[in-house]
């Protein structure tokens, strides 16, 4: 059985949760300021980065080394990847429209309710999401396979996530390609090669936190949480709905599949005589 300092790493939730904090509030001036609230999704990866490294300097003399670093190290590179790409993706454009519908029916000040439903709540969601980040640092073992094995979960999903976004960002690039709908390299074995790689990474930072189990059981909530927004809440579902009237769409969907990555499936019409 592994150990876990519980109070070391109880102590670390406050800190934590006011780096999340910091990061989204400094992206919510900056918003306020532009007059556009696209740059809160530049700071969900910022904000994982900000918490893996306060969790890293706390943990200090509590948990194994290489574990704290290892965790930190692969939190971070994920965190400003995501950042740097969501950030040149918008450059240039105005708001998303997620957000002018939703500040379009804002109640009272719409830059007030931005903050409220998703700046805190987002800031909220980095907290509990990165529990298996804070907790790893605090686990006196050294690293085993188990640990090792979720650093290549999270080198598959980094791999789907990265390639993906550069092959999407290459084929909206191409004068030709407006208006078509995305069905090459990794995007015809799934229709959402990111989302899948995010939820491989995140389900391989858990994997470093489980060599005890307790911990692991406490921080469970972590990427099933998500695993639900990447599927059933704001990712995938969301996404697809928004899609679902665009030309070819309905074809694309039912060739390839809608999550785990498998071979496309072929036409169903038979062979051409």
């Amino acid at each position: 059985m592994s150990g876990f300092a519980w109070e070391a790493f109880a102590r670390g939730f406050a800190p934590c949760a006011g780096a999340a904090l910091i990061v989204l509030l400094v992206a919510f001036a900056a918003g306020v300021r532009k007059g556009l609230h696209r740059g809160v999704d530049v700071a969900w990866g910022l904000g994982f980065a900000a918490v893996a490294l306060v969790s890293y300097g706390l943990s200090a003399g509590e948990g194994d080394a290489g574990r704290r670093l290892l965790v930190t190290a692969l939190t971070v590179v994920w965190g400003l990847r995501l950042a740097w790409h969501i950030a040149r993706r918008g450059r240039g454009h105005g708001e998303d429209p997620r957000y002018a519908k939703m500040l379009a029916k804002a109640p009272g000040d719409p830059d007030l309710y931005a903050l409220r439903k998703v700046y805190l709540l987002q800031g909220a969601l980095v907290w509990l999401v990165s529990l298996p980040v804070q907790a790893a640092g605090y686990l006196t073992a050294p690293v085993n396979a188990l640990a090792w094995a979720g650093a290549v979960l999270w080198a598959a999903g980094m791999f789907f996530e990265a390639v993906g976004d550069h092959q999407l960002a290459r084929f909206k690039a191409g004068p030709d390609n407006r208006g078509r709908i995305m069905d090459q390299g990794l995007w015809s074995w799934t229709r959402h090669p990111n989302y899948f790689g995010d939820f491989c990474v995140w389900w391989g930072l858990f994997l470093i936190v489980c060599q005890a189990p307790a911990a692991a059981a406490a921080t469970l909530v972590a990427p099933a949480l998500m695993t639900y927004l990447l599927i059933g809440g704001s990712g995938k579902a969301l996404l697809e709905r928004h899609m679902a009237d665009r030309p070819g769409f309905a074809a694309y969907a039912a060739r390839t599949s809608g999550f785990f990555p498998r071979p496309p499936r072929r036409s169903r019409r038979g062979p051409v005589r």
